[in-house]
C-alpha cells in the first residue's frame, strides 16, 4: 500500500525535481561517469579536497631534511639525489585550516602530502594540462631569461574545464604532466638531477578552479610570456571546451603587453599579472595595483637588489597609469618554532627562494608571487632583472592565514632607500 501511495503522490515531484538531470544527461548510456566526474583539486592528502591550500617548505639550515635518505622516494621518476644539504620539511594552510601548521614527511616526495598528492592526481590521470618554468634546463625545452616570465606552475583541468592552478617556486619542477611522457632528468621534488630545489626556501600555492576561471589564468599567464611550448606533450596536453584549447595553443610567445591585469577569480581570490614589457620592480607594482597597500616581501633578494621603499621613495622606472605605490619591506628573516628562518637569497643553506607577501597597511592580504625584488628603481637600467620580466600574484585576503603568514615573515629587514 506504501510503495502504491508513494508512487502516485511523490513520483511527479521526483521527475519534476531530477527532470533537468535527465535532460541533461540524455543519452547517458556509457558516458555517464565522465560527464559527471569532477577536476582536478587541491587536496591534502589523496582523500581530502580543500579550495585552496598554501605550503611553504623551509631552508635546509633551519630545518634539515626530515627524511632519512633511504625513506626518500621519487614517485614521479628518478632517485634520491646525494644532496649534501636538504630540507623536506613544511608547513601548510588551506581552506579547511586557515593557520600554518606543521606537516609531516617529505614534501613533494610522497602521494600523501598536499603537493604530492595534488600533482599525483594529474600526473596519473587523464587530465588536460599545461606546465611552464623559465628554468627548464633543456628538458624539455632551454632555459630563457628576459623577456620571457620568471613564472612556475602548472595549471589542469578536465573536459568541462574545471581544473586547478599550482604555483611553484622550483626551477626545474615539475617537468612533466603525465607518466605517458616522463622526464628523463628526474621529476620529483629531491630526486631531479640538475637543481637542487629543496636546499633553500620555496613555497606552493594551489587553487580550485572553474571554467571561467581557467579563462582568466590563461589570459595571465599570456600576458607574463611564461615560457611553455605547447607542441611538447611532456609539458602540454591540450583539451577540454574550444575556448580554452585556444588559448593554450597561443602560449608560448613573447607578450607585447605593458599593461598588467588584474582579476577577480570565483573565489574571490585576485589574480595579478605583470607583463615583462612594463619595466617597474615588482613589488611596487603590486602594492600601487592593491591602491597603494604597503607590503612586506620575502623573495629570493639577491643583486641586483631593489632594497626597501618607503612611501615617499622615488621610483624613476614607474608607469604614472599604475598610480603610486606604498612602501615595500624586504624581509630579510622569518621565524617557525621560535626558529630563525634566513629570507635572503644566494645565503645557502639559509636562502630562501620563495615568494611570498604580506600587506603591512590596513588589509589583511597575504600574497603569492612569481617575482624576486631585483631590479632597478631608477633609470638607466629600467629593464634590469625582475623589472624586465612577467610574473602572476595571486592575493589572498583572509585574516587567519594572513596573521599566520605575517608571523612566519616577521624579523629583520632591509634598509630603506
Amino acid at each position: 500500500m506504501r510503495e502504491k501511495q508513494w508512487i502516485s503522490e511523490d513520483l511527479p515531484r521526483f521527475v519534476a525535481a531530477n527532470l533537468l538531470a535527465i535532460l541533461v544527461c540524455f543519452p547517458c548510456s556509457g558516458t555517464l561517469v565522465a560527464q559527471t566526474a569532477s577536476g582536478p583539486s587541491p587536496l591534502l592528502d589523496p582523500n581530502t579536497k580543500v579550495e585552496w591550500w598554501f605550503v611553504f617548505k623551509f631552508n635546509s639550515e633551519a630545518f634539515p631534511r626530515s627524511c632519512a635518505a633511504p625513506q626518500r622516494a621519487c614517485p614521479f621518476g628518478d632517485h634520491p639525489q646525494p644532496y649534501q644539504q636538504f630540507s623536506q620539511q613544511f608547513v601548510y594552510a588551506s581552506s579547511a585550516n586557515h593557520t600554518l601548521q606543521q606537516g609531516g614527511g617529505c614534501l613533494g616526495g610522497t602521494t600523501t602530502d598536499p603537493l604530492g598528492a595534488t600533482f599525483n592526481q594529474v600526473y596519473t590521470g587523464n587530465f588536460s594540462f599545461v606546465l611552464w618554468n623559465d628554468q627548464f634546463y633543456g628538458d624539455p625545452i632551454l632555459t630563457e631569461g628576459a623577456p620571457w616570465g620568471h613564472s612556475k606552475g602548472m595549471l589542469a583541468w578536465d573536459q568541462n574545464g574545471n581544473g586547478l592552478v599550482l604555483q611553484v617556486s622550483t626551477p626545474d619542477w615539475p617537468g612533466s604532466g603525465s607518466q605517458a611522457t616522463p622526464r628523463s632528468s628526474g621529476n620529483t621534488l629531491g630526486c631531479i638531477l640538475t637543481d637542487n630545489n629543496i636546499m633553500v626556501s620555496q613555497h606552493f600555492f594551489s587553487l580550485q578552479l572553474n571554467k571561467d576561471d581557467v579563462v582568466i589564468v590563461l589570459k595571465a599567464l599570456a600576458n607574463a610570456s611564461v615560457l611553455t611550448d605547447p607542441s611538447k606533450p611532456q609539458i602540454v596536453k591540450n583539451g577540454g571546451p574550444a575556448e580554452i584549447q585556444a588559448l593554450v595553443e597561443a602560449l608560448g610567445k613573447e607578450s607585447s603587453s605593458k599593461v598588467p591585469t588584474k582579476d577577480r577569480l570565483s573565489s574571490g581570490i585576485v589574480l595579478i599579472s605583470k607583463p615583462s614589457k612594463l619595466n617597474v620592480p615588482p613589488w611596487q607594482m603590486v602594492s600601487a595595483m592593491l591602491g597603494g597597500e604597503p607590503l612586506r616581501a620575502a623573495t629570493w633578494w639577491t643583486k641586483p637588489e631593489i632594497p626597501t621603499t618607503t612611501a615617499s621613495t622615488v621610483i624613476g622606472c614607474w608607469d604614472a597609469s599604475l598610480g603610486k605605490p606604498g612602501a615595500v619591506e624586504i624581509a630579510t628573516s622569518g621565524t617557525w618554532n621560535g626558529k630563525t628562518i634566513g629570507l635572503e637569497g644566494l645565503a645557502e643553506p639559509n636562502g630562501n627562494h620563495a615568494k611570498v607577501g604580506v600587506s603591512t597597511g590596513s588589509h589583511t592580504y597575504a600574497i603569492f608571487g612569481d617575482m624576486n625584488q631585483q631590479g632597478s628603481l631608477a633609470p638607466p637600467r629600467c629593464s634590469s632583472s625582475q623589472n624586465g620580466r612577467g610574473g602572476l600574484f595571486y592575493v589572498v585576503d583572509d585574516a587567519p592565514l594572513f596573521h599566520s603568514v605575517q608571523d612566519l615573515i616577521k624579523g629583520s629587514a632591509a634598509p630603506s632607500r
